[in-house]
């Protein structure tokens, strides 16, 4: 038997393109009958019946034609297209609700007005207060975090050996899971002892906000770091290059993308964060662009205060939860972009 009859029989023993496509199509139309039988058809019952009915319809119909082999792999190539769908529903939910009830006070005026003079039921006030003490505050947490956390990266993976290595990473763990309020506390606690109990101002917020983002950025780093070949060091030592600029000009180079990842994730992580900065910056209704003297608003308390208030606050609070979705995507897109400059180019 020659190769090509063996191919031939081998693609013989195939189901028809439109197989699958038929299956589901049964599947849906077997899960809504059902469904429809008792009090009405409840969307994530008849999605589930469908995709179990058709995952195993499918398995037995392809273990039949097509051999156990290929019949494993449709059911495996099944499992993951459903918990792909699986996660996915939670997000596009979020997405949807955001925007939809975001839409309602999101306009030009609530990006250009703050909340001075803005009492009850009135509809005019906005958050440009709010989005420029995120702005600021998370800034100055990046500026805190990002070299603390790239120089420690850099200290683990290529200097780092030994008990104060050990000890390092173990801290770091630790930091990575402590609560946000803990943070917003060491803050105050710290800012307290220094200044007194009746300081507040954006500084306070920035640093509690770097203390979570500051493990985030080390852990994502010193991983980016490790990916980086060694042949691609040892080269570079060959030449006579010495190792702070191997570090600079291959291994930063060659991780920048991740690199800046990381630090995006790092600040997805702390932009929405709420209750250290209510303990640390406070609130306050119009604006404040110094971030070492007076209280400051941010979109996450802006968000939960007026969601408190209830009525058209709870239209604004929505409205800043859309404003601070599109603040993370535009930092993500921007850091697309360095992370594409900085990455080495293909030859």
């Amino acid at each position: 038997m020659t190769a090509l009859t063996i191919e031939r029989d081998i693609q013989a023993r195939r189901l028809p393109a439109r197989a699958p496509w038929l299956v589901g199509a049964g599947a849906l139309a077997v899960s809504l009958a059902v469904g429809s039988l008792g009090s009405g058809p409840s969307v994530p019952a008849v999605v589930a019946l469908a995709v179990v009915l058709y995952a195993v319809t499918l398995y037995v119909l392809s273990r039949a034609v097509e051999g156990p082999r290929r019949a494993t792999d449709r059911l495996a190539g099944i499992a993951v297209t459903s918990a792909f769908g699986l996660a996915m529903i939670p997000l596009v939910s979020l997405v949807w609700i955001v925007v939809s009830r975001g839409l309602r006070l999101f306009s030009i005026s609530f990006l250009s007005t703050d909340m001075v003079g803005i009492f009850g039921e009135m509809t005019e006030g906005g958050a440009v207060h709010a989005i420029v003490g995120t702005l600021l505050v998370t800034g100055a947490a990046a500026l805190i975090s990002i070299p603390v956390g790239l120089f420690t990266a850099i200290y683990l993976v290529e200097y780092g050996r030994g008990p104060l290595a050990r000890a390092i990473t173990f801290l770091v763990d630790v930091m990575t899971g402590i609560p946000s309020i803990v943070a917003g506390l060491f803050a105050f606690a710290l800012f307290t002892l220094i200044f007194g109990p009746a300081y507040r101002a954006g500084i306070m917020g920035a640093v509690a906000l770097a203390v979570l983002m500051t493990p985030v950025v080390i852990r994502s780093v010193e991983e980016m770091l490790r990916l980086v070949p060694n042949e691609l060091r040892e080269a570079a030592y060959a030449l006579g290059v010495p190792k702070w600029l191997t570090i600079v000009k291959v291994v930063l180079r060659t991780a920048a993308a991740g690199i800046v990842t990381g630090i995006m994730l790092a600040v997805a992580r702390v932009i929405g964060e709420t209750a250290p900065l209510l303990i640390t910056v406070g609130q306050l209704n119009q604006m404040n662009w110094d971030l070492f003297d007076g209280r400051m608003m941010t979109l996450p308390v802006f968000a939960y205060r007026q969601y408190a208030q209830g009525g058209v606050g709870i239209d604004r609070a929505w409205a800043a939860a859309l404003t601070l979705i599109l603040i993370v995507m535009a930092l993500n897109l921007l850091a697309r972009l360095i992370s594409r400059y900085f990455a080495p180019k293909a030859r």
